[in-house]
């Protein structure tokens, strides 16, 4: 086989292809919702410690890595999901290949989770000295130092 010497033009872009993306990227959130209970368990998930990340008592960057592990849970479930769906579209009988790639994705958001478990555990071990006094809980906040 020779390579062509006319290589295949480069798709274009604008704006009718990025807002047919984000069309299609939000079909796929819905489809998620509606069809797998376990996205919907880790959106919840998601959904209650996103506020507890952006009230606890941390700085900045910490906080965005908090929800970033909270944000890895919910992608790689996604993908765990488009995994188990296509192999189950390729066929229905039970294949010791199809196994391992279905387990192998499992095992990928197992590791999201635990990933969530580290990142949030050490933040907060680190920044207990301030989590413990549960000074931002108090209402109206102290602001004179």
């Amino acid at each position: 086989m020779t390579p062509s010497a006319n290589p295949p033009p480069a798709k274009r872009r604008n704006f009718r292809n990025f807002f047919s993306s984000v069309a299609f990227a939000l079909e796929g959130f819905s489809a998620a919702c509606r069809h797998e209970p376990s996205f919907r368990e880790d959106l919840i998930f998601a959904i209650i410690l996103t506020p507890v990340a952006i009230i606890l008592p941390v700085n900045a960057v910490s906080t965005a890595v908090m929800m970033a592990a909270l944000f890895l849970i919910i992608i790689v479930e996604l993908l765990n999901s488009a995994i188990e769906w296509t192999i189950d579209y390729i066929s229905t009988e039970q294949h010791p290949m199809a196994k391992r790639a279905k387990d192998m994705a499992s095992a990928a958001v197992f590791l999201s989770y635990l990933n969530c478990a580290v990142v949030w555990g050490l933040i907060i071990f680190f920044n207990w000295h301030r989590i413990e006094k549960l000074e931002f809980l108090h209402w109206p906040p102290h602001l004179t130092p």
